[in-house]
């Protein structure tokens, strides 16, 4: 088993959650996990519970509320006595405390939420504030795939989260790293408190990885892989330090793992911001 390595999280989205995944984390030096009470069809707290329930002690743990099921689809919401209930099952049906609770894409309920935004956030936030003081979970967060919308809605009254995931890596657009990087601003938080999450887009086997050499992002990089170098370059895109990514085989992870040891030249970084604000914004760097 390898030493343990707290930059990678092994996400569970679309994960079988079979217990070889876990135990092949843990021998690849893995030793935290991410799901959502959403994931594998509202099922994910409840399997990993009964296959794996020796194992989780050994993981950082975290997971995400704001998806609720209904007969006839998928729900978002806000409100904080379900978000409060939320966190509460999640410590039930894992049969422990998550470590981390993310608030999970909080924009999709505040797209309805208008002209009551501030509010609808600032309460969202409160209920997690409030389940963590209650030791329901070790401390919570929030996840947003599109980070836009949330900035402006800071005041500093609102509570302030221990962590923050948003998307990483080469595939992002500027707007949401610019977004990323105003709701990092916007709570006070270090780079170091933020989550990368997605790193390939959601798939590491697509071709677009065969067709970009991404190796121009690091120094001396010519002994690791193309997935290798994307991998380590989203850490920068925006900055993050740590990235949860998904799959279902731990050698993947191994892998990445690996790829930590190169140097990211942050100058080539900058370049690359800049060209993608061009691109979005038509204006010069």
């Amino acid at each position: 088993m390898r030493g343990a390595d707290p930059r990678v999280v092994l996400g569970l989205h679309r994960s079988r959650h079979e217990r070889r995944l876990l135990t092949g984390a843990l021998d690849v030096g893995v030793t935290a996990i991410d799901t959502s009470a959403n994931y594998f069809g509202f099922r994910s707290h409840e399997v990993l519970a009964q296959t794996a329930s020796d194992l989780l002690p050994k993981f950082a743990l975290s997971t995400k509320v704001g998806y609720f099921p209904r007969p006839d689809r998928v729900e978002h919401s806000l409100d904080p006595a379900r978000l409060f209930s939320a966190v509460e099952r999640a410590a039930k049906d894992l049969g422990r405390e998550p470590d981390v609770v993310f608030l999970h894409n909080p924009e999709q309920s505040l797209q309805e939420a208008a002209p009551c935004n501030l509010d609808v956030l600032a309460l969202a936030c409160a209920a997690l504030a409030d389940s963590t003081a209650k030791g329901m979970c070790g401390a919570w967060g929030i996840a947003s795939w599109d980070p836009s919308s949330l900035p402006e809605l800071i005041e500093a009254t609102t509570p302030k989260p221990s962590t923050l995931m948003v998307r990483a890596g080469l595939l992002v657009g500027m707007k949401t790293l610019d977004a990323s990087d105003a709701l990092t601003e916007a709570f006070g938080m270090s780079s170091g408190m933020v989550w990368g999450m997605s790193p390939f887009g959601g798939n590491a086997g697509a071709t677009v990885w065969d067709r970009i050499d991404a190796r121009v992002f690091l120094r001396g990089s010519a002994a690791l892989s193309r997935v290798q170098v994307a991998f380590r370059a989203a850490y920068h895109l925006p900055q993050v330090g740590t990235i949860a990514v998904g799959t279902d085989d731990p050698a993947h992870l191994g892998e990445l793992i690996g790829a930590l040891a190169g140097e990211v030249d942050e100058q080539v970084i900058h370049q690359y911001r800049c060209l993608l604000r061009d691109r979005s914004r038509g204006q010069p760097c």
